[in-house]
């Protein structure tokens, strides 16, 4: 059975993974906040199991020389974009446990051992990356599906994004197996991701730089498949949401505006001269 079938054998006998309901007496008498919680949560991850499928359609296809070959990052192969999304899967299972637990579990040990854990597992034959892969992937999946009701309104600890609900971190796994599959370079790129995702990948990467340290200040006009326009302003005088008069003017589609948030090319794709923004997450 191929890499690809056994992970839709998988699939199909998991159904998507949703998290586990509780009473309101077990939920410690807020079943609204609860309610939401485990909602959201569950949201993120049949949009994960979805986008977990797509990312094993690409990877299936690449042989010895299309991992040892470059991605779309800097100094990564494509063999270390699959072992980071191997990685990332059990760090967030660290995260899910310290939800569950209240006990502290980082992502990773340190920002070193991170790097060294892709740097090592990257040059590893496709079936052990493939198997690798597909192993945390459900890791992630199982733990989650597992997860009692009241843990996905602990707080956890990102170290780059700060403090947050565990019921989104189901989201940025879901940021993190698009984006990385777009990093692949073998034919998906952000206007292939669900419409109904961009906008929202927008809004967090908007929020994102909407105050973050060394951003210039600049409008963004974006404009998405069905017609619909909206604007963002990042940098010390703006805020997600709204645009500061007098600020330069950056526009274009959807995905070109997601591309460019994301580090993924300077802005050659848009209309304005946009500027470098600081490093992407």
């Amino acid at each position: 059975m191929s890499f690809t079938d056994a992970a839709q054998v998988r699939s199909a006998q998991a159904s998507v993974p949703a998290p586990r309901e509780q009473s309101a007496a077990a939920r410690g008498g807020q079943p609204g906040a609860a309610r939401d919680a485990v909602q959201d949560a569950a949201a993120g991850l049949a949009e994960v199991a979805r986008a977990t499928e797509a990312l094993y359609g690409v990877v299936a296809e690449l042989d010895q020389l299309d991992l040892r070959g470059p991605s779309l990052l800097p100094g990564w192969s494509r063999g270390h974009v699959v072992t980071h999304l191997a990685r990332n899967a059990d760090a967030l299972v660290n995260l899910l446990t310290w939800a569950k637990t209240g006990v502290e579990h980082p992502m990773y040990l340190s920002r070193a051992d991170r790097d060294a854990d892709i740097e090592e597992g990257s040059g590893r034959l496709p079936q052990l990356l493939r198997a690798d892969l597909d192993a945390a992937c459900q890791r992630f999946a199982a733990y989650a599906r597992d997860l009692p009701t009241g843990a996905w309104e602990a707080e956890v600890d990102h170290p780059r994004l700060g403090l947050f609900r565990a019921h989104r971190v189901p989201w940025l796994r879901l940021r993190e197996v698009w984006v990385h599959l777009v990093d692949l370079d073998r034919g998906v790129g952000f206007a292939d991701l669900p419409p109904e995702l961009v906008e929202g990948f927008l809004e967090d990467a908007a929020a994102h730089y909407a105050d973050q340290p060394g951003t210039p200040e600049v409008r963004i006009e974006v404009e998405f498949p069905d017609g619909r326009q909206r604007d963002w302003a990042l940098g010390p005088a703006g805020s997600a949401g709204s645009a500061g008069e007098g600020s330069p003017l950056v526009s274009g589609a959807a995905a070109d505006v997601l591309g460019w948030l994301t580090g993924r090319h300077s802005g050659e794709r848009l209309t304005g001269a946009a500027p470098a923004l600081p490093s992407w997450l």
